[in-house]
């Protein structure tokens, strides 16, 4: 699939016109200077074609912001990898020097560079368009990405050259949110894992603000990778950008498949961190428990185990779920966390029929162990059968479910776990009447 990358210096509309073309509202768009940092990937398409958008953060020379390398790094990432760059200035502010520092740094490249003007909003602005001619980029295209206007003119420049290809290939592919607390690892992880530069990494806290999603096609696996911001408690989100941010790891948790969840092994388990397990499994969604950073803890014969149990005690009553210990720096045990996620995957996508529940688990429920008696009722269970849900739900007919309490609920639960592998799965009961 083709790529476009959209580069210029910072606040000149990027990322409202990333979202513009994706049709969505992934990238963070704020009067912020510097906002986006990561490249951040979308799909598009125009008269029949598909093709890949890259959104990057603002190009700055000699600046004072300690992210600036960093951001050139993946502006630069950006253009290697596109296959057309769109060079975007702003026609209120006119040309200026950072515009000129980014159209000098594109000249060297040998890759067809189209020059759009964004912010035309009116015909006064259109006067700014001459002097975007001194760049030696060709005929400045006049856009207004917050309403549309001129765009199609401009992709018919940007995709003249591209063959029709598929829609989005990553379509349909398990969604692998990595979350958890700011500063945890996330994404040198991802980082690590995939052997590129996916996104910026520095000691400070909150340095990922965007959802970064990147597709991992290697050895065996092919699943979307999600980078997500660190999530704080809402009374230390104080600024609006991390309150976009915050709301973009939610709505990842909310689209994943199954959720990593990074813990700090120097911090420990911390209430955040149980508040971010609750939501994933408020979500039904399939939960890998990683404990990074193990490198830096003190051990003992006896530390795995006390620091595991502890775990599973903190999150109770949900306690089957894998937990592995990670070091990323050092590379420890990181692929066996993907190997986990799948298999937590497929135990979220697993079907058991009819026939095989009502063989092993109606002889538990009916004759072993059945319902306690309430008031002198007793529950006759009889019938049981998975709902057709993209995560594992199960209906048992009887009598009187009224009188079926959760210690019972959870019984059951426990014994269909021990039948079937349902290893970091949520799952829902529900006794209905036959």
């Amino acid at each position: 699939m083709n790529i476009i990358a959209i580069v210029g210096r910072p606040n000149v509309g990027k990322s409202t016109l990333f979202n513009r073309l994706t049709q969505s509202r992934d990238a963070i768009v704020d009067p912020t200077s510097g906002v986006t940092r990561d490249r951040q990937y979308g799909h598009s398409d125009w008269n029949g074609k598909h093709f890949s958008i890259i959104d990057t953060g603002g190009y700055v020379m000699g600046g004072d912001d300690q992210f600036e390398e960093e951001i050139r790094k993946q502006v630069a990432l950006a253009v290697d990898e596109a296959d057309v760059i769109l060079f975007l200035c702003d026609a209120r502010e006119g040309l200026t020097p950072m515009d000129e520092d980014v159209a000098d740094m594109l000249r060297r490249c040998p890759k067809p560079v189209v020059l759009a003007v964004n912010k035309v909003d009116n015909s006064a602005q259109m006067e700014t368009l001459p002097e975007f001619y001194s760049l030696g980029l060709g005929d400045p295209y006049p856009i207004a990405g917050i309403t549309g206007s001129g765009t199609g003119d401009l992709l018919d420049a940007l995709v003249k050259d591209f063959a029709e290809g598929e829609e989005n290939p990553t379509d349909g592919l398990p969604r692998i949110a990595v979350v958890g607390r700011p500063n945890v690892g996330k994404s040198s992880f991802i980082n690590t894992i995939t052997g590129q530069q996916r996104s910026v990494v520095t000691p400070i806290a909150g340095t990922t603000r965007d959802s970064i999603y990147t597709r991992y096609n290697l050895f065996g696996f092919d699943f979307n990778f999600v980078d997500t911001a660190g999530l704080r408690r809402k009374s230390k989100v104080s600024e609006d950008i991390e309150f976009y941010s915050v709301m973009r790891s939610v709505r990842a948790i909310e689209a994943a498949d199954v959720c990593i969840l990074m813990l700090d092994a120097s911090q420990g388990l911390e209430q955040q961190d149980l508040n971010i397990f609750s939501l994933a499994q408020r979500n039904h969604k399939g939960i890998v428990v990683v404990v990074n950073k193990w490198d830096l803890v003190e051990k003992d014969n006896n530390t795995h185990r006390d620091f595991e149990n502890l775990i599973r005690e903190r999150i109770a009553p949900f306690s089957d779920v894998p937990i592995i210990f990670t070091s990323v720096i050092n590379k420890q045990r990181i692929f066996k966390v993907l190997e986990t996620a799948r298999q937590v995957y497929q135990a979220r996508s697993r079907h058991i029929s009819t026939a095989e529940l009502n063989d092993k688990l109606l002889p538990i429920v009916k004759e072993q162990n059945p319902p306690p008696s309430v008031k002198g009722k007793w529950v006759k269970i009889k019938y049981i059968t998975q709902l057709p849900t993209p995560y594992p739900q199960f209906v048992f007919f009887c009598n009187l479910p009224q009188y079926v309490r959760d210690p019972y609920k959870r019984f059951v639960e426990n014994r269909m776990r021990e039948l079937w592998d349902f290893n970091g799965v949520p799952m829902s009961i529900f006794f209905r009447a036959k």
